[in-house]
């Protein structure tokens, strides 16, 4: 007999091992053995992988390995046994530099052309749109029909799309070419430029690029041309400035007109579908556990892993031997490094493990910075038993979930007791308050206490829930109906993704775009997403709605809208709309001139407005909360508003199919409507913004803002917990935390989480940036280059934490996708406990359910050792995040 050192051959690709597998028949049992050197085999290995068989062709291989770090290779009449078999797809993300250009060209006399053009490979549109003599504000306007050029579309009545075209065959540069009519009254030409692909939006200092073809065009921050710079999408090169001659034929005010051309570097992220493919087997003669993996991922690609035993999931390290070039990363992970195929289009390897593992599980390392998993999770390869039926699977279908077994399970008499002890607190509130004592500090007490035997309950009922074999799963569903968690508050597991920015209307066909995005979101772990406005609104962003019924707006239609809503549910995310409540914009004036009449089908007379709003003359009551000085402010004690508005939330629900909702300026009216709404419509989760500014004193930020939270608090209070708030607390203290290197701010007095979160958890969604704060509006903007401290602090801490869109489509993404997965991976939750560790001037630092470890600045902190193991999970400048093994 001879043996075979095993780790050359470990890394033999499924695919080339059918080169040497036939499982036709065979006349004899014999079993062939030789012994060849590492080196020998090694070069035996590349040679089967580019599909020489040394005569093994009838005959199956099997692997077996020997005391001696050795496998040994013998062919057989018996075929492996297929115990799993799956194809996972992934999609890795890589970046390309390129750059935009603007040019402003004299052609001849009276006959200029703007040209706008990318150096690098896409489908790019020019989004324009023209402002005419006399324009006010920031709206477009269509450009003259000799303008456009040929291809172009006209965007709802307010803008062209024009593609860029190739300049010649071969050649990666778009461009476009407007002729400009300098006869006409168009006083300046506005664009950005969108890459169709990516659905990435570029601009000019956040804002929209503005060519001036007047002298006296207001200058917003955003002109371009020959004494103006790009700036805010990259370092300007003005290559060329030159003057032109004064056209003597044209209008006086083009005399100034000066030809230039200005270019910048940027940069996409370019997205490739590839897939994994993995195969385990049963070697009969062994009974080891041979897997294997191929993948089509262009260049190195490093498989990290550990085995499963004991029935977790947990990670281990299993014994010797292991494929070649594999490496111990931290006593917590091996490394081993896939083999580049022959043909150079992928790479592939092969893993022999012990029968008695139960699984293995593994990421894809690309870089340093590129991890591929399966939707937020681990691959995960289970071994089956031997007398288990095969695994033949794709990717949806073994996303790592435990297979259902028949089991009956009682909750009741784990969670009678809990429940019990809730009852008894909620009691315990009622009484101090009929006892009209000072006690704010006994409630926010009790309300903890509340909190975590809510979470654990919840807990309970997670590890407890019945499961069934597949057939009963079937008649289970046809006859039982589905168990709500909790209305307006979610399951606790959320992870919110706001899907918008404040430009995203100019498409005009957000819907179809997000659409595309459906299966890119789930599989970075969002499970809600929060949807833009959808009426009909005088502003296009979708915040000054006017007919509530109308649901075809700036960014598609109410089809569009419902397939995006449907598309999302498919992959299992649930979706809010952005539900403007505080005010509307009227259709009528009435016989003094002011606008405060409606129309459509909620045709409202000025009785539906507040009386203390002298803008618009309402004949209703008293507003309830602060007015919104730019559109009626809508009266929300009227038997008859407050009937129709939920009406409109409930046909919004079966129409459109919304699970929930974002309540718009929730200041402006009492949260007691707010409940009366949300108990109408039931929404699986709503969210209100309540904003208002913290304390400062002398322009310093005050340490203690238990006043800021208490109103948020008092006003979620109102709503009885039926929806929770944005965190603006939390945000606010972030910021100055941040960037004045102020970490102490983030515990509060009692070692606290210092917002709203630390109050009040399960209604807190923590943020750091939005359409408001952030985007091309920038009210509020997160302290720049300090984003990932924030998204390292809300996705690691309890409260329901919100991702901004535009951070999501940044340099951030991968880092966002790897704190997510963390979230995800070690089930934090809204209720989850933290326990702040450390919180001094350069840095913070917290634990979390025991099982995260994080910290935030530039100051040091590692976790302390001990019956833990931690390793590091996530980090970058300034944070860094540590789990358990």
């Amino acid at each position: 007999m001879s043996t075979v050192p095993i780790e050359p051959l470990l890394h033999l690709s499924p695919l080339r091992r059918s080169s040497i597998i036939h499982r036709g028949p065979t006349t004899s049992s014999l079993n062939l053995r030789c012994h060849f050197t590492s080196k020998k085999l090694h070069s035996i290995g590349r040679s089967i992988a580019s599909g020489n068989s040394f005569g093994f062709r009838r005959r199956s291989v099997a692997i077996r390995a020997s005391s001696s770090d050795t496998a040994v290779v013998e062919t057989t009449s018996q075929s492996d046994d297929v115990i799993f078999k799956g194809v996972f797809p992934v999609q890795r993300i890589d970046k390309a530099e390129g750059k935009i250009y603007v040019r402003l060209k004299k052609v001849k006399e009276n006959d200029w052309e703007l040209s706008v053009g990318c150096s690098l490979p896409g489908k790019w549109i020019l989004h324009w749109g023209v402002s005419y003599v006399g324009d006010t504000g920031s709206e477009w306007d269509q450009p003259p029909e000799d303008m456009r050029p040929p291809g172009s579309l006209a965007i709802k009545d307010y803008a062209i799309e024009t593609p860029l075209e190739k300049l010649s065959e071969g050649d990666s540069f778009h461009e476009v070419t407007i002729n400009l009519n300098l006869e006409s009254s168009v006083a300046a030409l506005n664009f950005v430029l969108k890459d169709e692909e990516t659905g990435a939006w570029y601009q000019h200092k956040g804002r929209d690029f503005k060519v001036p073809l007047l002298d006296d065009v207001p200058d917003d921050g955003n002109l371009i041309g020959a004494k103006k710079g790009f700036g805010a999408l990259g370092k300007l090169s003005n290559i060329i400035v030159k003057q032109g001659k004064s056209s003597s034929g044209s209008t006086k005010e083009r005399k100034g007109l000066i030809e230039f051309y200005e270019e910048m570097p940027i940069s996409k992220h370019v997205s490739g579908d590839n897939s994994v493919s993995v195969t385990a087997r049963k070697c009969p003669e062994t009974s080891k556990n041979i897997v294997s993996i191929e993948t089509d991922l262009p260049g190195d690609v490093t498989v990290h892993w550990g085995v499963c035993k004991n029935g977790s999931k947990k990670w281990e390290i299993p014994a010797e031997p292991y494929p070649e070039e594999t490496f111990l990363f931290k006593n917590k992970a091996l490394r081993t490094r896939l083999q580049r195929k022959d043909s150079g289009d992928g790479s592939f390897g092969l893993f022999s493990l012990d029968e008695k593992l139960e699984g293995l599980c593994f990421v894809l390392k690309l870089n340093e910075n590129t991890w591929l998993n399966n939707r937020g999770e681990d691959f995960y390869v289970p071994f089956l038993t031997s007398t288990s039926l095969p695994v033949e699977t794709e990717a949806a279908q073994v996303s790592g979930k435990t297979p259902k077994t028949n089991q009956e399970v009682s909750e009741s008499g784990f969670t009678d007791e809990i429940i019990t002890e809730i009852r008894n607190l909620a009691i315990d509130i009622s009484s101090h308050k009929n006892q009209k004592t000072n006690v704010k500090e006994v409630h926010i007490n009790i309300l903890q206490e509340i909190e975590k035997l809510a979470a654990e309950a919840y807990s309970i009922f997670r590890s407890t829930t019945p499961t069934f074999t597949p057939e009963s799963v079937l008649e289970a569903e046809a006859d039982e109906p589905k168990i709500k968690i909790s209305s307006g508050t979610g399951s606790g597991f959320e992870i919110l993704c706001q899907g918008f920015n404040w430009e995203s209307h100019k498409s005009g066909r957000w819907y179809k775009e997000l659409q595309e995005k459906a299966d890119e979101l789930a599989s970075l772990g969002f499970t809600v997403l929060w949807l833009p406005p959808p009426t009909e609104s005088v502003s296009p962003e979708g915040y000054m709605p006017k007919d509530l019924y109308n649901l075809n707006s700036r960014y598609g239609t109410i089809d569009e809208l419902k397939e995006t809503v449907k598309r999302f549910h498919k992959v299992g995310i649930k979706v809010l709309g952005d539900a403007v409540l505080n005010h509307r914009c009227a259709h009528f004036q009435n016989s003094n001139g002011v606008w405060n009449l409606f129309g459509g089908r909620l045709n409202w007379d000025d009785r539906a407005v507040v009386a203390d709003d002298p803008h618009f003359q309402g004949r209703g009551n008293k507003s309830s909360g602060d007015n919104f000085h730019a559109a009626p402010n809508i009266d929300h004690s009227q038997d008859f508003v407050r009937k129709d508005i939920k009406e409109w939330l409930c046909w919004m629900r079966e129409e459109v199919g919304y699970d929930g909702w974002r309540l718009d300026f929730v200041r402006g009216f009492w949260g007691g409507y707010v409940k009366d709404y949300m108990d109408a419509s039931k929404p699986y989760f709503a969210v209100g913004e309540y904003w208002d500014s913290l304390s400062y004193t002398y322009g310093e930020m005050d340490y203690n803002q238990d006043a800021h939270r208490q109103r948020i608090v008092d006003w979620i209070n109102a709503t009885s917990g039926g929806a929770g708030a944005f965190d603006v607390t939390t945000k606010g203290i972030l910021h100055t935390a941040l960037q004045k290197c102020e970490y102490w701010r983030l515990s509060d007095p009692k070692g606290k989480p210092p917002g709203v979160v630390g109050w009040w958890p399960s209604r807190a969604v923590t943020f750091i940036e939005n359409h408001d704060t952030g985007s091309t509006q920038g009210h509020w903007r997160f302290p720049g280059g300090k984003e990932m401290q924030g998204y390292a602090y809300i996705l690691t801490h309890p409260g329901t934490p919100a991702v901004f869109f535009d951070h999501i489509y940044s340099d951030y993404r991968s880092e966002i996708a790897s704190l997510l997965s963390l979230r995800n991976r070690q089930k934090l939750h809204c209720r989850s406990e933290v326990n702040i560790v450390k919180s001094e001037r350069d840095v913070y630092a917290a634990i979390i359910d025991e099982k995260v470890a994080m910290k935030i600045g530039p100051g040091h902190y590692e976790p302390p050792s001990g019956s833990q193991n931690w390793s590091v999970a996530v980090e970058g400048r300034d944070y860094k995040v540590w789990e358990t093994s």
